[in-house]
């Protein structure tokens, strides 16, 4: 989160401590906005030029107080990072602090500006200090969770993150903030919870569709990655990156054709995209336009002559134009550069398939897929080779089970499994310490007898005084034979409210957000208690319900 893409605080409270002037007064005279205001209100239509010369043009009256000048520097400095001009906004923050320094914000907005410049001591800092003076200041949790994920401190991350959200339920920054956490240490679903409750406090929020679609490809639904990626597409249409990973989506969906487009539309955004030549040379190699691929990726090495990738990819073209001799030099130049690429180990196992070499290849590959589970060529060469995708067994917990369901430990991951459901496997993701043990299964009763909710303990996690235990409940399609979510159902004392209502369900959460899932048509004059004229009267005001500007892009 960057916190100087926000209001500025005295425009916050302005338009909080706003209230209607009583029934009898007469219509107050027009008011002259100060400089301060009139530099916010540009700052919101996004002319920070022209809210430099305003701020610039305040601060020449030397009667102003120590803190009111702090302000305007605070502000003066969120106009100078939109503008690029980070030396000068960092003076305007440090000359702020100087002047007032109890003032929590210019020690957040610093903070940011050091976060971005790689100054992560610094900034962490800047949010303690922030926080000791203002121990409610959600931003300030969530900006230091931002610092914590690039010093690799995810687990400090997601309580900063957490506490954020607890002070600030519908914020979309800290959500996804907490999502990318979670994502980081192998969470999936609880990221894709995160990710959703993002874009619906901010549907224009792209970052998060393109979050979301990163999580989604690691539980292997691809369809609704692509289409989280459209989303993002739509709303920052200009960012050739989005293109990128939506061409790996298409790749690694089969669908060639559609990937060479996006990756050329990368190109054409930025011609200096390696990336964008990488996946396109991919993408041709796939299709076997070999010419083409080579002409991609060698312009990829002549852009970043030490990404691996471009190498790993073109080693792969040569095997696949039966020349695995020449494509073994150039995986020997990706592994060079990174001996953990996932790219350059999927390349080395190809090549190595090519060569008979089945059980180095085997070790490779599935080293590949533990670096990027959503690899899909990894995947299928192994299916190729006749290897599972790691060497790993499942080693039953019985301690753990209920009837018709059972805890198996792979590695250092629980599932839920059934003989009764084979196909499903749930990935027990906790939320705290512990192990999580099994509790209940229930079949939900028609209409929504295709549905069923397994709960289990999340583990205990830090209460207000004490720990707390917590249970999550994992929402099971049965027909579909698939995880719909996984949900935070107790902690301590607090208990989520769960509505099943037509064809939604809407869970009010542990922590302040409302999630709610689409679920499979079902009649809903015959859902609960409720008689016939009450679903007419909810059928019609959805029928002139306003469409969203999402109904409208997408149809849905």
């Amino acid at each position: 989160m960057k916190s100087f893409r926000a209001l500025p605080i005295w425009l916050v409270m302005a338009a909080a401590q706003t209230a209607s002037p009583p029934a009898y007064a007469a219509d107050p005279p027009p008011t002259v906005p100060t400089p301060t205001e009139e530099g916010g209100a540009l700052l919101i239509r996004g002319d920070a030029a022209k809210a430099v010369e305003i701020y610039t043009a305040a601060l020449k009256d030397t009667g102003l107080p120590n803190d009111r000048r702090a302000t305007i520097l605070n502000d003066r400095g969120v106009a100078n990072v939109r503008l690029g001009e980070t030396k000068a906004a960092l003076e305007d923050y440090n000359h702020a602090i100087e002047l007032f320094p109890e003032y929590p914000v210019a020690y957040n907005n610093r903070g940011n500006l050091l976060l971005a410049l790689g100054q992560l001591g610094e900034a962490t800092k800047d949010f303690d200090r922030a926080l000791v003076l203002a121990p409610g200041y959600a931003a300030a949790y969530s900006n230091r969770g931002n610092v914590e994920m690039k010093l690799g401190k995810p687990e400090a991350a997601l309580a900063d993150f957490t506490k954020a959200i607890e002070l600030m339920p519908a914020s979309a920054p800290p959500l996804s903030g907490r999502g990318l956490a979670y994502l980081s240490v192998g969470k999936p679903h609880a990221a894709i919870r995160d990710f959703s409750r993002a874009v619906s406090a901010d549907a224009r929020f792209a970052s998060a569709y393109r979050n979301r679609s990163e999580a989604r490809m690691a539980i292997g639904q691809r369809d609704e990655a692509i289409e989280d990626l459209s989303r993002a597409v739509a709303f920052d249409a200009g960012n050739s990156e989005l293109y990128v990973v939506r061409g790996y989506a298409y790749l690694l969906d089969g669908n060639a054709a559609s990937a060479i487009k996006d990756f050329a539309k990368a190109i054409e955004l930025d011609p200096k995209s390696s990336s964008g030549y990488e996946g396109r040379g991919l993408a041709n190699g796939v299709a076997e336009a070999f010419d083409d691929a080579y002409a991609d990726l060698n312009k990829a090495i002549a852009l970043d002559p030490r990404s691996p990738v471009a190498f790993a990819f073109r080693a792969y073209v040569y095997k696949q134009n039966a020349q695995p001799d020449i494509g073994s030099k150039d995986v020997d130049t990706a592994i060079k550069l990174d001996p953990n690429s996932p790219e350059a180990l999927w390349a080395r196992g190809e090549i190595e398939e090519a060569g008979g070499q089945a059980d180095t290849a085997i070790t490779d590959l599935r080293r590949a897929l533990q670096l990027r589970p959503s690899w899909q060529f990894a995947t299928d060469a192994l299916q190729r080779l006749g290897a599972a995708s790691d060497d790993v067994d499942d080693k039953p917990v019985p301690a753990l089970d209920i009837d018709k369901w059972h805890v198996v430990l792979h590695g250092k991951d629980y599932f839920a499994t059934s003989e009764e459901y084979p196909k499903i496997r749930i990935p027990l993701e906790m939320i705290g310490e512990g192990e999580p043990k099994l509790l209940a299964w229930e079949v939900q009763k028609p209409p929504y007898a295709g549905y069923g909710i397994l709960r289990f303990s999340g583990g205990n996690v830090r209460g207000k005084t004490e720990p707390e235990e917590t249970e999550l409940a994992a929402i099971i399609d049965i027909s579909g034979g698939k995880v719909v979510a996984i949900e935070p159902h107790r902690q301590g004392s607090r208990v989520a409210s769960w509505t099943w209502d037509g064809d939604r369900l809407q869970i009010a959460s542990i922590d302040g957000v409302t999630d709610e899932y689409q679920l499979h048509p079902v009649n809903v004059a015959v859902v609960g208690n409720r008689d016939q004229n009450y679903d007419a009267q909810r059928a019609e005001r959805r029928r002139y319900r306003p469409k969203s500007i999402f109904e409208f892009l997408f149809g849905n």
